[in-house]
């Protein structure tokens, strides 16, 4: 079963991800980026992660810059949730090859399509890297 993190500091949001997910895809929660970092050092490697981007300790672009860049983890696909839209959050998406971006609320099927998509995606990375 593939493994999708996510990683918010809310709670009831972490909560409604895992239920909504949890039925399609194993799912693994992180409270903020250090406990992410953490779980991803300890090498475990999810398919997809989903993360919001005001969060404390490390923020969520910290995280998507720290990941991108990262030979190890630079190829796993990650959908942004935040609770505001912007040119400048478009922006930085395009700049760090963020597979998706969902303004909450989002609605749970677009969720899903977003996670499919950015898995299909990756399944194509790796065909080409192969071949």
């Amino acid at each position: 079963m593939k493994k999708i993190l996510i990683i918010d500091d809310s709670k009831p949001i972490r909560y409604l991800l895992d239920t909504i997910i949890s039925k399609y895809y194993q799912v693994i929660t992180a409270s903020d980026g250090y406990e992410a970092m953490y779980w991803l050092s300890q090498g475990n490697r999810p398919d997809v992660i989903i993360s919001d981007l005001q969060m404390p300790n490390i923020n969520g672009w910290d995280l998507v810059k720290n990941l991108t860049s990262s030979a190890v983890y630079g190829n796993i696909p990650i959908i942004i949730l935040s609770g505001s839209s912007s040119d400048e959050i478009t922006q930085k998406c395009e700049e760090y090859g963020v597979a998706d971006f969902l303004v909450k609320p989002f609605n749970p099927s677009r969720l899903l399509e977003a996670i499919k998509k950015a898995l299909d995606k990756k399944a194509g990375m790796s065909v080409d890297m192969q071949g």
